[in-house]
């Protein structure tokens, strides 16, 4: 026979799981640092807007670092200035992050050294970027215990890091550069390409002369119009295929007409 359902139990469960969730989305909320905000962490500079989601990753040298106005930083986001806490790193900043910068969740972001990313850089989760890294000069020592290398690393504005991407010491990365999921960057990348790879090589690049090399196999996305509500884009996710195509020639169709009735046509 069939087992009896306990309506009691379920009803008590799922009373249970929307405190729950409420509960924690309370706790997320009330555990994020902002300016206003900023509970025990003392940044050098917090611009407005800026906020860590909750629960954060490790954090330590705040006071060595600067982040800039409207960033988001998602959850379980490392970020270090210094080999370790409670360490003198001088007058300047270790760590620099620009204005509209977006770390995806579970990035770490290591600044023993100089790290600077620029205004408008969008990373996904778990890209790693360090500025130090383990030499293994002397075959008889640990690697572990050698002294690493340090080198500083610069990521230009407006560039777009993809999942688990790695920047190595040394890094200069140029302005809306794409950095594919996995690649692996070390040393001076231009502005306005595609690297991907481990290591990273530049597979796709732009120039005024010649546009992107090789060409995009996609058109460019076409923004949505001004003045176009949320209800009409999901009424448009509705259409099939066959309608949506004739629609978009009604609207050819209409264009010339549309031009004859302008002011001064």
């Amino acid at each position: 026979m069939p087992k009896r359902k306990n309506t009691f139990s379920s009803w008590w469960r799922g009373l249970t799981q929307r405190a729950v969730h409420a509960g924690w989305a309370w706790v997320q909320r009330t555990g994020s640092v902002s300016a206003e905000h900023p509970g025990r962490y003392r940044f050098g500079t917090m611009g407005t807007g800026t906020r860590l989601a909750f629960p954060l990753g490790t954090v330590f040298g705040e006071p060595w670092i600067h982040l800039g106005s409207y960033c988001i930083i998602a959850e379980q986001v490392t970020l270090t200035a210094g080999l370790m806490p409670d360490l003198d790193l001088g007058p300047d900043p270790i760590l620099r992050i620009g204005d509209g910068v977006v770390l995806g969740r579970g990035s770490h972001v290591i600044a023993d050294t100089t790290v600077t990313i620029g205004d408008d850089c969008y990373f996904g989760p778990y890209v790693y970027v360090t500025s130090t890294n383990h030499s293994y000069d002397d075959p008889h020592q640990p690697i572990g215990k050698q002294w690493p290398r340090m080198e500083p690393v610069e990521i230009g504005p407006g560039c777009w890091i993809g999942t688990g991407a790695v920047i190595l010491p040394g890094a200069r990365i140029g302005r809306n550069v794409v950095v594919a999921a996995g690649a692996a960057v070390r040393g001076a990348v231009p502005d306005h390409c595609v690297v991907a790879g481990a290591p990273a090589r530049v597979v796709r690049r732009w120039t005024p002369a010649d546009g992107w090399q090789p060409p995009l196999r996609t058109p460019a996305p076409v923004p949505i119009p001004d003045g176009v509500t949320p209800e009409q884009l999901s009424a448009l996710a509705d259409l099939d295929e066959e309608t949506a195509a004739r629609l978009a020639e009604l609207d050819e169709e209409a264009a010339p007409g549309l031009a004859e009735l302008e002011p001064g046509s």
